[in-house]
Formats: structure tokens, sequence, C-alpha cells
């Protein structure tokens, strides 16, 4: 842990992951769970886990395992379908927190980002007394505990983050970088999935200093253009900037099915409508609309190791959206575009290509036909109704999803 001055750091970065998000919020609004092995997600023999407690983890639970394991994992659980607006509430707190120590954050998710803490030093203090402070914060803000890692590379600093878990901060400088990435896992670093993985090992890689030792050309001629890329990251060298740009977001809802549904099912086309209204009340609780949208299936085909075919198709509008009847419309049509007719076991929704929706709205009441003011004006007294009374409160008559677990996405 390095704790002398950063003024000779590239980049100052730190990555923030708040710990067991979903299963610690569960804990804070009920104390009777604290201590005990919760897991939230869905409770079908198809259920995965979102998020599991620390208490759960040590029985091997971890996020993303089918429920169906977890259980027989810790027969004693306490399964917990999950509250989504409540997550969000809590986010943007967090959020806000983040903001307040510096302009550039990067959100992965509702509950990690990045935060670019570089030249903060004399506002904030050395960026392990901000990191600190942050920590403090977030506590105080929310009740909740939050992991951080310092680095001055954005992969080093989420390595330092997972790592210090739970309620932990770690950090390394630049001096001590590679002899911190030599030892560790060659999975560490991002791009390496399984079959990378594999193939690394057949190699003789198993270490990031295997990698990092290895010809450039090999690697090229063993993984492609990837090769070179991932040898950089192993020997440190990693100049992704920290972006705040809001335009780096997508937003998505999927979920897996308990039982699969045929491609021309009424049930799919349920949950696509469910899926294009959530994906539009977030749009316009942020202030942007969307122009690409894009369907996510997963066939009821397996391929071995838990894996199955996944397939997706895009379409862009003349026109950014904000709009849930025309998002779920999109995705409907684009159903029409998948050739394989076998069983869908998951069904997602997601949306990319976004602008700022004051960026339209000048033209929306000046321009815009009868008919889309009228719109506006419905999807804006149904956001007040949904916040009031709940997102079930009013929905179109086919809309219904049926969640294995909750799975809002935000990138």
């Amino acid at each position: 842990m390095t704790k002398e001055s950063t003024s000779h750091w590239p980049r100052v970065i730190a990555h923030a992951d708040m710990d067991a998000f979903y299963a610690s919020v569960e804990e804070l609004d009920n104390p009777a769970l604290r201590g005990l092995p919760v897991i939230v997600g869905g409770s079908s023999a198809r259920g995965v886990v979102t998020s599991a407690s620390y208490a759960a983890r040590k029985f091997g639970v971890r996020s993303a395992m089918p429920t169906a394991q977890a259980r027989k994992l810790c027969p004693d659980a306490i399964f917990v379908p999950g509250r989504m607006n409540r997550y969000i509430e809590i986010s943007r707190i967090v959020r806000r927190v983040f903001e307040s120590f510096s302009p550039v954050v990067e959100p992965l998710s509702l509950d990690e980002a990045f935060i670019d803490l570089t030249g903060t030093e004399r506002l904030l203090g050395p960026p392990m007394d901000a990191a600190r402070d942050l920590r403090t914060r977030v506590l105080e803000e929310t009740g909740l505990i939050v992991s951080v890692g310092v680095a001055p590379t954005k992969m080093a600093a989420k390595i330092l983050s997972d790592m210090s878990k739970p309620d932990g901060l770690l950090s390394v400088g630049p001096e001590g970088l590679r002899d911190f990435l030599t030892p560790l896992p060659v999975e560490r670093l991002w791009g390496v999935g399984r079959v990378t993985l594999a193939r690394m090992h057949d190699a003789g890689i198993t270490t990031v200093g295997d990698l990092a030792s290895r010809d450039v050309a090999v690697l090229k001629s063993l993984f492609g253009s990837m090769g070179p890329h991932l040898h950089e990251l192993a020997s440190g060298d990693d100049s992704r900037p920290v972006i705040a740009d809001w335009q780096r977001k997508s937003y998505g809802e999927e979920n897996t099915f308990a039982h699969d549904h045929a491609l021309d099912s009424i049930e799919l086309r349920r949950t696509l409508i469910a899926h294009g209204d959530a994906i539009a009340r977030r749009l316009r609780a942020d202030g942007v609309r969307a122009r690409t949208v894009t369907l996510k299936v997963k066939i009821a085909r397996p391929l071995g190791g838990g894996r199955y075919p996944l397939l997706t198709r895009s379409f862009s509008l003349d026109k950014p959206t904000n709009d849930g009847p025309e998002i779920s419309g999109v995705a409907i049509r684009l159903l029409s575009k998948i050739r394989e007719k076998e069983k869908i076991r998951l069904a997602g929704v997601q949306v990319h290509q976004l602008e700022r929706a004051n960026d339209a709205q000048l033209g929306l009441f000046e321009s815009a036909p009868p008919d889309e003011r009228k719109r506006d004006r419905l999807n804006r007294a149904l956001d007040n109704v949904a916040k009031k009374f709940g997102e079930d409160a009013v929905t179109r008559g086919l809309a219904r999803a049926e969640k294995a677990a909750p799975t809002r996405r935000i990138k």
C-alpha cells in the first residue's frame, strides 16, 4: 500500500465497488437478516443468484450461480426476490457521493464505478486519504460498505478493489505495478474468458507474468489481435482513461424463463413489452433517448458447461426514443430476424446510441405531431404514477416479465 505523494503518477484512478450490494441493501432494510446467508435472485428452478451476502459466500455461493446449485451449497439460505427500485435509489445516493470527490466518474453498473482522482490531491489530500473519506461518506449516507482500489490504471484499480473485499482499501503505485501484476492468475486480466484461458493454459501461460514474458509476435499468432493487447495489460500498460461521458451507457433488461417458450409465443412478447417499458422509464428518468434497439435471446439448446447459443439482432431508428411501446415494438419485430425456431430460454432488450433528451426536446412541442405530444404527456403521467405507487401499479395489458432474477443492466 503506497502512502507517498502521487504527483509522479500519470493518473490516479480509484475503483469503488459496493460490497454484496443487493444483499447488503436487504440486510440494511431488514436488520433481522444481518449475519444470515441471504441470497438475492430468482427462486424458480432456473433462477440465478444476483447477489449473496458474505455469510452465504462462505458456502461457495457466488453471483450468476444457478439458484438450484446455491440451494444445494447452502440449504439454510434465505432467498429474496430483489427490489430493483430500492437498489436504484441507493445507487443514486452513492453516485452523488462519488461525484462529490471528482467530476469524472465512470459507472460500470449500479454498484461500481471508476473515479478519476488525478489532480485532486491539493483539494482532497493524498488519494488514499481521499479514498478513506469516500468510504466513510458512503457509509454515512447509505449505511453500506464500499471497497476501493487505487492505482495508476483502471485494470489494476479494479483488481485491487476485488482483492480488498470485504470492507477494504488497497493501493499500488507505478513503481510497484509490474511486481503486483506478475504473480496474479492470468484470468485476472480483462478479456481472458473461458476459451482464451484454456488456450493460454495449453500454451503454458498461467500467470500475468508468464504472459508479459512472452514474445508479442507469438501471442499474436496464438490469440490474434487480442494477443498484443493482453501483453500490454500484463506489462502494466493500460492507457484507458476514466470516461464520464454519459454516451458510454447502454440500458438493458433480460430474464431467464422458468420454462422454455416458443419464438412466436405470447409469453415471449409479454416479456419484451415489459422490458421495453422498464427501459423507457429509466431513459426518461435519466433524461436520455436511444436510437438503437437490440434483441437478445438464448436458445434452449445446451452446448455443455452451462452454455447455450446466444443470438442478438439490432435495429436503428430514424429518431431516438424513450417510449416503451416503440422500443418493445422494435424488439418484437426483430424476432422475425431469428432463423432458429427452437425454444427460447432467455430474452432481453438493450438500447444504445444514446442522446440527451433535451437535445431533441426543443423541437418536440414546436413541430412534433399531436400524437407524439400526446404520447409524451401519457408517459410522463405514467412515470409519476410509477414513482408514487411502484412500477407495477400501471402496466400495459400484455406486459409481464417472468423474472428469474433482477437483471437490470446499466453500462
